[in-house]
């Protein structure tokens, strides 16, 4: 790992915009005596590095070796407390914290009046945005403050406190079993991934509703309700009930529809949920209810009142992206896919300090998985090999299984026979050490390992063996989601039937929009 990815002072600075490095200054310049204070230098030094050089701040004899690491921790806060007064980086729960602290100020000054009335006001907002947590703190502040300071309407006031106290920690208390409970299931999806038996199934149900907390549905606020449909939305993926990730991730969504409000205080959730609203949909392969998912958030996102910073940047150019290219491959539009690799490549180098390798070559899988549809297998093949080449990749091994599925499959189409008895002995290889494997993948094994000594007259007659051999699989809970990494069942329809991939999958699209009858409307 380089220094400058290490250096979190250096990274900070880095991310700075145009707008917060002059902000800083100003923040900085309000005090003449910082004009020429070794922090401003420093800050001023690591802004213009490429990467993070210590030598060259030692070099320039304004510091010790003693004295940098106080230096740069002064000068991080320094920065902090910039960002924090930056109105672009203001937000609602900010706000209230600050008036939280106003309030603390003036009842240390025995301002007991003047506290109580931004406390009532601040809590007010805190009620309206769901941020129960600090406005079950404002609540203790208010008790506080009136067992010391006399108000002459204790009775009222008392009675009013002890109601406001109990249900924002009745509240706060279901909300954290809630967030815990999505919490541990949202790692073991990220950890495990789906149940791949009837043992994994009943594990997971038995831990999903023994964790359950018992409540009024109807008693629940936004936050509350927010986190529920979060849990069942991780526990339907992890189950693989399609059906039900679709039914919860729309409630989930609308959960903001109905109040729109709530989409600046948490904007996270809000493309989480449009996220995994659109996984649902490709995973039931309803293109039509995708596109106008899908744009509809897009339409939030370049909205005014959507906000603005780093992190959702960063997020929305996952969120969007990726389901840019699950479009097309829910259309079978694979050529016109390709206008937005170039884009996208461009848009990754601008994000590669907020988003991880992972992310990286899962969008290069599905760029190889575009040539491939496009017919261009060489440039699949380069993308491919990108991933499998790639030493440090953390990717979950059902994914690699794919990678190295799909690139075998692009060499055979490509031609590339010389290295095709390779191909196949590194791909056996690592299926082997997979050990687990499921009945898909056995299969695609052992059609592999027959790939080089079948001869051309009977590829037609193998592909649709293979394929029949399939088919069985297509509806098994814990076989199906291997058509969803990799079509394989279009790539051999299109060999048995002489038509492209993108005929295929595109035919498939039109078959299921044309149905009158929207495939979940029974929920």
């Amino acid at each position: 790992m380089t220094n400058d990815q290490k250096e979190n002072l250096f990274v900070l600075i880095k991310s700075l915009s145009k707008s917060e490095k002059r902000q800083f200054k100003l923040f900085v310049g309000r005090m003449d005596s910082n004009l020429d204070s070794k922090f401003l230098i420093l800050f001023n030094l690591l802004d213009k590095m490429v990467v993070y050089d210590e030598k060259l701040i030692f070099k320039k004899d304004f510091v010790s070796k003693q004295q940098l690491s106080n230096l740069k921790a002064h000068l991080y806060k320094q920065v902090l407390i910039s960002l924090r007064l930056n109105p672009s980086q203001q937000n609602k729960r900010m706000q209230i914290r600050e008036q939280l602290d106003f309030a603390t100020v003036l009842y240390q000054k025995g301002l007991y009046n003047q506290s109580l009335k931004i406390l009532d006001r601040a809590k007010a907002t805190a009620v309206k945005l769901e941020e129960k947590y600090a406005a079950f703190e404002i609540v203790e502040l208010e008790k506080v403050i009136e067992s010391q300071y006399i108000t002459r309407s204790m009775s009222n006031r008392t009675e009013e406190l002890v109601r406001d106290a109990t249900y924002f920690s009745n509240q706060n208390h279901i909300s954290s079993q809630l967030s815990n409970l999505s919490l541990e299931l949202y790692e073991r999806l990220i950890k495990t991934g789906y149940a791949k038996s009837d043992e994994e199934f009943r594990a997971i149900t038995k831990f999903f509703f023994e964790r359950l907390p018992k409540f009024d549905f109807d008693e629940l606020g936004f936050r509350e309700k927010l986190w529920y449909f979060k849990a069942h939305v991780w526990y339907s993926l992890l189950t693989q009930d399609f059906l039900s990730s679709y039914r919860y991730s729309m409630k989930w969504v609308d959960l903001f529809e109905e109040q729109p409000d709530m989409i600046p205080s948490h904007p996270v959730f809000y493309l989480q949920g449009n996220n995994y609203l659109l996984e649902s949909i490709t995973l039931l392969k309803y293109p039509i209810k995708f596109r106008e998912v899908l744009q509809k958030m897009q339409k939030t996102l370049v909205s005014v009142e959507f906000p603005k910073n780093d992190n959702l940047s960063s997020l929305a150019f996952l969120y969007e992206y990726n389901n840019r290219f699950n479009l097309y491959f829910l259309e079978g539009n694979f050529k016109a896919g390709q206008e937005i690799i170039e884009p996208l490549l461009k848009e990754i180098d601008y994000f590669k300090n907020q988003i991880d390798e992972h992310h990286v070559m899962m969008f290069y899988y599905k760029i190889a998985c575009l040539y491939f549809g496009s017919n261009d297998f060489e440039k699949a093949i380069v993308y491919l090999n990108l991933i499998v080449n790639n030493k440090k990749l953390k990717m979950r091994e059902d994914l690699l299984c794919f990678t190295r599925l799909l690139n075998l499959i692009a060499h055979y189409e490509a031609g590339f026979d010389y290295h095709l008895d390779q191909h196949i002995r590194d791909t056996f290889k690592f299926l082997l050490k997979m050990g687990d494997l499921h009945e898909v993948q056995k299969s695609l094994i052992r059609f592999v390992r027959k790939l080089g000594n079948i001869y051309p007259s009977e590829l037609k007659d193998a592909f649709r063996k293979l394929h029949e051999e399939l088919k069985q699989y297509e509806q098994d809970p814990y076989e199906r989601r291997a058509f969803l990494y990799l079509d394989i069942q279009s790539w051999l329809e299109s060999k048995i039937q002489n038509k492209t991939v993108a005929e295929i999958i595109h035919a498939k699209a039109a078959v299921i929009n044309r149905k009158n009858r929207h495939p979940t409307e029974h929920l």
